[in-house]
């Protein structure tokens, strides 16, 4: 992908686009991705860089939720273990099998997960990833070595998929690329087009964050895909509309691997809010997590609250031999869920908030997707181009995703095996860049272990823009190690400035913004 190509397309085109999404994170990008592969001419707009909200700041999994099945909504945790069946088909390079363990307690064993969980294995069907099982306290500590043991009476093993969210973005990003979509990061759509005779939405105002242009972009269907933004858009439409969003933080931190230095998951099915807990093994670290508070105010870079990484300390604290403390503490994100309000205007706890997605159509033809989560984003995607078809007249052609490889599709790659794994079939001509250039050679992070190269590869073929795109998306360094991630910033906006053609302000301005960034994501001394 490349921007000034991209915006070239844009500026060259004479015709309405058939379908124009707004918002590029999952669910604008699967959007992206089913209009294009059908055939439809298909442009993504992206205020900030892909994926820089919600979508890049998961649990890493691709789950249909344990929980849900609990709650007794059976419809999303059947579609879920089905979509997430077809995520790891399609993406094998990016999804892995991983085993989660529940450890039982002499004060609570879970008679609900033994049976339930068999029942969440019969729902998943062919798409299976393994059958669920008790294990003895001996194989739990096994499993788990820093789990506490005070009444621990054994564990129950089941599986579930893991990926690399942002990671999955831009490969769905570049998929949709390689069906002649058109993509744009930095690219805010400031206003939309109305017909002054029927008032339907014909079309979007956006403006180019780079350059301060403005565009008029005609389109027989617009798509509005914000997640948690989707309101702002929505208010262009009907400025008096209701809010649709009930957003809800979660926050997640990261430790290093000594708290759980094998390769299973821990799941802790009840905490003190009546959630469940994870901690996660992701890239030699351990991702535990997750709150979920109600927020009022909306911002594309969220801040964890102090009552929330209490919170997930005393939590862990009770559950590993180990216990965290701040100063154990490798980055904090926080991510804000698009949940769907409720219709009645009921204040209920954002737990029992449906995850189920919505697909909305406004009197002016404005569709809106609202709710879900990442593990539907395809199926997301495919009720919302259905919407397209019927609102804009096009042609009636069937969507293809269920079957369609993502981009850098490699049967061969294990996720996680090695740095490069990310990248699927196309790590060979990363290293074949690193091989022909000297300069490209070696670790940017070997504690982190994300090599040269891949800041390269962001520029020339992932559209990254920023020091952060690099460091908080292409790679994942700034929420592995957020400290680590400030040593090598200066390396990488060198090695970004040559390849954008930036001069040394630049570098200077991208060092320091990346700085003060990146400083929110650890707890200063």
């Amino acid at each position: 992908m490349n921007r000034e190509k991209q915006i070239k397309k844009i500026e060259d085109n004479t015709e309405p686009w058939d379908v124009l999404v707004i918002g590029g994170g999952a669910t604008g990008l699967g959007i992206a991705v089913d209009s294009a592969s059908r055939g439809f001419k298909t442009l993504l707009l992206e205020q900030s860089d892909f994926a820089k909200g919600t979508s890049s700041r998961s649990t890493k999994l691709v789950h249909g939720g344990v929980r849900y099945l609990q709650q007794g909504d059976v419809s999303l945790v059947i579609e879920a273990l089905k979509e997430r069946g077809l995520m790891m088909q399609n993406a094998p390079h990016l999804v892995r099998n991983l085993s989660f363990v529940i450890p039982s307690y002499e004060w609570w064993n879970g008679p609900f997960y033994t049976i339930g969980l068999k029942v969440y294995d019969l729902m998943a069907g062919k798409l299976g990833l393994g059958p669920s099982k008790s294990i003895s306290k001996e194989e739990t500590i096994d499993a788990l070595p820093t789990i506490s043991q005070r009444d621990l009476r054994g564990g129950i093993v089941y599986q579930d998929g893991q990926f690399d969210d942002a990671r999955m973005a831009i490969s769905l990003a570049m998929t949709a690329e390689e069906y002649n979509g058109v993509l744009l990061n930095y690219m805010e759509v400031v206003d939309l087009l109305k017909d002054e005779e029927d008032l339907m939405i014909k079309g979007v105002i956006a403006k180019d964050l780079e350059t301060g242009k403005e565009y008029k972009i005609l389109a027989k269907s617009v798509i509005n895909a914000t997640g948690v933004f989707a309101d702002s858009i929505k208010k262009m439409d009907e400025p008096d509309v209701k809010p649709m969003i009930r957003p809800s933080q979660g926050i997640h931190l990261v430790f290093d691997k000594s708290f759980q230095p094998e390769s299973y998951a821990i799941m802790v099915p009840q905490t003190s809010d009546g959630r469940v807990m994870f901690a996660v093994p992701w890239y030699n670290r351990v991702v535990v997590g997750t709150t979920d508070t109600l927020i009022d105010d909306i911002d594309l870079e969220p801040q964890a609250l102090k009552e929330e990484i209490d919170f997930i300390l005393e939590t862990a604290g009770q559950y590993l031999s180990k216990k965290p403390t701040k100063k154990d503490i490798k980055s904090i994100f926080a991510g804000l869920r698009p949940l769907a309000a409720p219709e009645d205007g009921d204040e209920m706890s954002t737990k029992e908030i449906s995850r189920h997605h919505k697909v909305l159509i406004s009197l002016s033809g404005l569709i809106t997707v609202i709710g879900g989560k990442w593990t539907t984003y395809r199926k997301m995607a495919e009720d919302a181009v259905d919407n397209a078809i019927m609102i804009a007249g096009l042609a009636d052609r069937k969507c293809i995703t269920e079957r369609l490889p993502i981009d850098g599709y490699d049967r061969n790659t294990v996720p996680g095996s090695n740095p490069m794994s990310v990248y699927g079939r196309h790590k060979e001509d990363l290293l074949e860049i690193e091989n022909n250039n000297p300069d490209y050679k070696g670790w940017l992070s070997e504690e982190l272990q994300i090599k040269k190269v891949q800041v390269v590869w962001a520029a020339r073929e992932e559209m990254a823009q920023t020091v952060e795109d690099v460091l908080s998306r292409r790679t994942r360094a700034l929420l592995l190690d957020a400290r680590e991630s400030i040593r090598i910033a200066p390396e990488t906006a060198k090695i970004l400035a040559k390849e954008l053609g930036k001069d040394k302000n630049w570098i200077k301005n991208q060092i320091e913004n990346y700085n003060k960034l990146a400083s929110q994501y650890y707890i200063q001394e």
